[in-house]
């Protein structure tokens, strides 16, 4: 008896719960309209390919002959685990950003610190370095794969001036590919870090240099323990966008010429490449979605850690 009191007593609540939720709904029923084209095509488009290649990871199923699919349990995500390319194009992807990273950023700061200081033709300084960020990835790789190129003029000017004995065929290297590609990337991607940094740097309260102006604080400790505290926030962003980024590299190396597995000595594998070459050489959808979604669990770990172990907040 108590128990059906008790529940006779809540329905009224739930009841008004019901009526209040239901009159929100009503008011805002423009929103929801306006709001139901972006959810339908996330269902499309996002979600339902998720559970779909999700699924797909425990068969060995191919596209060119999707009525011969064999269910393999766990198989392909063990194979997955194990498989010595992919985590090969893991550390490519990591040896590419360690260099990416200190590029792009250390450029971006040292140009939004130049630009903070800019009094006149500001605004026309901060169009040009943020151009090639605006340009297609494509045009700028195949200008910049020109440009390092054993016939292009940075090597020829190299070698008229004696520093190269005859030109480098860098492709053909095993390390010297995701470095000369970090490279082109810096130059395409270090415009975004000088907007960032520099709106950091308009963020910072003056009053912090002038204190420290009057302790005789120089100028480089005043850069050491003021400008990069405070500007943590931003380099924290900046690593952590510039890190997924990375590893979801694919455009910077097909464009170039390299092949599906990164050359013959896999020095330019990357993790998108490789289940590209498992999904459409291979033909391979079941294997391929498993690698994608451990590359999808990596990155989400990675970004974890960052968040968990990376000081991110300025102590000023």
């Amino acid at each position: 008896m108590a128990a059906a009191d008790r529940v006779t007593r809540d329905r009224p609540e739930e009841r008004s719960e019901l009526s209040r939720l239901w009159l929100r709904m009503r008011q805002g029923y423009w929103g929801y309209i306006f709001v139901l084209p972006w959810v339908l095509l996330y269902l499309v488009f996002g979600l339902y390919p998720l559970l779909l290649s999700f699924y797909l990871t425990f068969f060995q199923y191919s596209f060119v002959r999707p009525e011969n699919y064999v269910f393999v349990g766990i198989g392909n995500w063990l194979q997955g685990i194990q498989d010595p390319l992919f985590w090969r194009g893991i550390i490519n992807i990591f040896y590419n950003q360690a260099i990416f990273i200190i590029l792009k950023n250390g450029l971006g700061l040292i140009a939004a610190l130049l630009l903070f200081r800019v009094t006149r033709l500001g605004k026309v300084f901060r169009t040009i370095y943020f151009m090639p960020v605006v340009t297609s990835v494509v045009v700028l790789m195949v200008i910049g794969d020109y440009l390092m190129g054993p016939a292009g003029p940075l090597q020829s000017m190299l070698v008229n001036i004696g520093f190269l004995e005859s030109p480098v065929f860098w492709k053909t290297f095993r390390w010297l590919p995701m470095a000369v590609i970090a490279i082109i990337n810096t130059w395409k991607w270090f415009g975004v870090s000088t907007v960032i940094l520099l709106a950091g740097l308009m963020a910072i309260d003056t009053r912090f240099y002038e204190a420290a102006s009057i302790d005789g604080a120089s100028g480089w400790q005043q850069f050491r323990h003021i400008t990069l505290p405070q500007l943590r926030p931003q380099l924290f962003f900046l690593l952590v966008v510039d890190l997924i980024f990375g590893l979801q590299m694919f455009t910077e190396v097909f464009t170039i010429g390299f092949s599906v597995y990164g050359g013959g000595n896999n020095q330019a594998l990357t993790p998108v490449l490789y289940l590209y070459a498992w999904a459409f050489d291979r033909a391979n959808i079941g294997y391929a979605s498993a690698l994608g979604l451990l590359l999808a669990l990596l990155i989400a770990l990675i970004t974890f850690l960052q968040f968990r172990f990376f000081p991110r907040e300025s102590e000023a």
